[in-house]
């Protein structure tokens, strides 16, 4: 068994219109892609939702409820292996303002721009990982009752 080598908590945020809340990434020299909000997860965390919510304060300025955990990514990380865990949650509010973190204030690290985008619309982008794009496709309904 590999050691987990690094965890992290990710948002399948949606909005009030459910369309899905991304951070599409442009890093210069690549295509861009989009990711869900959400980041590494601190020892001093109470709780994998305690971390989730920190990060959509930074990430977002944005407050959600309704968290359910709905999927769990694994891949090769080094000698270890890198968890995400992954929350279905709802929008209450944001403001785009309030937003901070390291990724912000770099601007070598290329920009992070918010966007909403329709579970229907999700072909068009690429959004990382496949497979969390393949489940939110295949989960739709489900994913839309939180």
């Amino acid at each position: 068994m590999r050691r987990i080598v690094r965890r992290s908590v990710r948002a399948i945020l949606l909005d009030e219109q459910d369309r899905l809340v991304l951070i599409k990434q442009v890093k210069p020299c690549q295509a861009p892609y989009w990711t869900t909000p959400g980041g590494g997860l601190e020892s001093t965390a109470a709780s994998l939702e305690a971390a989730l919510r920190r990060e959509l304060r930074e990430e977002l300025g944005a407050e959600a409820d309704r968290f359910a955990q709905v999927f769990l990514f694994t891949m090769p990380n080094g000698e270890g292996v890198s968890v995400r865990h992954f929350f279905a949650c709802r929008l209450l509010r944001m403001d785009e303002d309030a937003r901070t973190g390291q990724e912000l204030a770099d601007p070598s690290r290329g920009g992070y721009q918010l966007d909403r985008v329709m579970i229907d619309n999700l072909p068009a982008v690429d959004l990382k990982p496949d497979a969390l794009k393949e489940f939110i496709a295949a989960n739709e309904k489900a994913l839309l009752s939180v």
